[in-house]
């Protein structure tokens, strides 16, 4: 069935949601509770520029689904992130930390500003006012925040820092934290790593091999250059990777060492001069194995989905391709690894944090790795049994398995008052 492809952000997520409820013939009043968010928060964030200016930006606390646990979801400050596209993350979260099965909900916060025009004494200053206003509503037991889009470590002290001056002591209330503060070894690189063990598990399945495997990363920026950096290691062959300024590409494969070297020098990818220039929209139409869009949402539509040549798309980036393009693309046969299972790599190893926070206990980047890989093998390999035994494909597996185990803790809460029936045991994770 064709798609739409004109849908908002969260009316595009709540579109797989129907099909995966479509699936498991949902009734229409349980359909609405799990996607309707169970609070969205509005605030004013007040800064004074370093010019003397007086400005005011918004922010939203969206706090989506809580049946299997304390909300949680990244903070971005972006200036896409409205009310529309903060719901659709909300939204993800839920699905996504039900999919991996680590015992959280699902929320999300923005603020709609362009922080790189911003200084360090801007940004912490925002930082600062966003956490007063929210800070009513999160907590280590009940709402976490994490980094997400222009937000990193530094961000999440400085939140860390002003909740604990109104509430005391409380490291447990975000993740992503530098490690001095209580972070975990090996957060920063986990989404993009688990982008890659994903990528190894579908190789694996398909009885293919890293060597020789052409990828190519749109977004340079936290999971891009972890994914091209674990990469490379794998022995897969980088060759083309862009930012907001512009793309490069090597046939023979990017020396991701000496990129990473000029993007500290440079703050882009742009004139390297190990590669050749190319126009940004034209990375997602390379002729290579796996595209991994790790950038914004919204990038594969309607109308230049059949120019995308990679056999398979590794969703990087929350949301990247949309539900008519995903169409699109399945029936050319595009294997998708969707974003709730590709991009879970971060929450896991959030909850690891939490975990180490709460238990006062820390583990060693070894073990952190270790188990990460074992949570999203686990949910790899879950996601592809179950779309095998329904005929589905992945992306709507994915969402099965999430949907049963959100449905699941919501009726034994007594949220869901219409639909008495038992958890289906052949539905695997249900």
């Amino acid at each position: 069935m064709a798609q739409p492809d004109h849908l908002g952000p969260f009316a595009a997520v709540s579109s797989f949601v129907e099909t995966a409820a479509d699936v498991l013939d949902l009734p229409q009043s349980t359909r609405h509770a799990l996607r309707t968010p169970s609070r969205e928060l509005r605030v004013e964030v007040p800064i004074r520029r370093s010019n003397g200016d007086h400005e005011v930006y918004v922010g939203y606390r969206i706090q989506h689904d809580n049946s299997r646990g304390p909300y949680k979801g990244g903070i971005r400050f972006h200036p896409t992130a409205d009310l529309d596209e903060v719901r659709a993350l909300a939204s993800l979260m839920t699905w996504k930390t039900a999919l991996v099965d680590v015992p959280f909900g699902g929320a999300k916060g923005g603020i709609e500003v362009d922080a790189s025009q911003f200084s360090r004494q801007e940004r912490e200053q925002l930082t600062r006012r966003y956490a007063r206003a929210i800070s009513d509503v999160i907590g280590p037991t009940i709402d976490i925040p994490a980094p997400d889009m222009a937000t990193d470590a530094q961000v999440m002290a400085w939140l860390l820092d002003e909740y604990e001056e109104l509430k005391g002591h409380s490291p447990a209330v975000v993740t992503g934290k530098p490690v001095a503060l209580g972070g975990s070894p090996g957060r920063e690189a986990a989404t993009g790593t688990g982008c890659l063990i994903c990528l190894d598990e579908l190789l694996a399945e398909q009885g293919r091999e890293p060597a020789g495997t052409t990828i190519a990363i749109q977004g340079y920026g936290n999971v891009g250059s972890w994914a091209a950096r674990r990469a490379t290691a794998a022995g897969y062959r980088v060759v083309g990777v862009s930012d907001v300024h512009g793309a490069i590409v090597r046939p023979d494969g990017l020396d991701v060492d000496r990129l990473d070297r000029h993007v500290s020098e440079t703050g882009s990818v742009t004139d390297f001069d190990s590669a050749d220039p190319i126009d940004g929209g034209e990375l997602l139409m390379l002729d290579v194995d796996v595209l991994i869009p790790a950038a914004v949402g919204g990038v594969i539509t309607a109308e230049n989905a059949d120019r995308v040549k990679a056999g398979v798309i590794v969703e990087g980036a929350n949301h990247p391709v949309t539900p008519a393009a995903d169409a699109a693309l399945a029936d050319r046969g595009v294997t998708m690894i969707p974003d709730i299972l590709a991009n879970a790599g971060g929450v896991t190893v959030s909850y690891f944090e939490w975990v180490q926070n709460v238990q006062r206990f820390r583990w060693t980047e070894e073990r952190v790795n270790a188990e990460l890989r074992s949570v999203l093998v686990k949910a790899f390999r879950e996601v592809s049994s179950t779309a095998a035994e329904l005929g589905v494909d992945r992306r709507t597996a994915s969402f099965v398995l999430a949907l049963r185990r959100v449905t699941e803790a919501a009726r034994l809460r007594g949220r869901l008052f219409d639909d008495p029936r038992p958890i289906d045991p052949a539905i695997p994770g249900s």
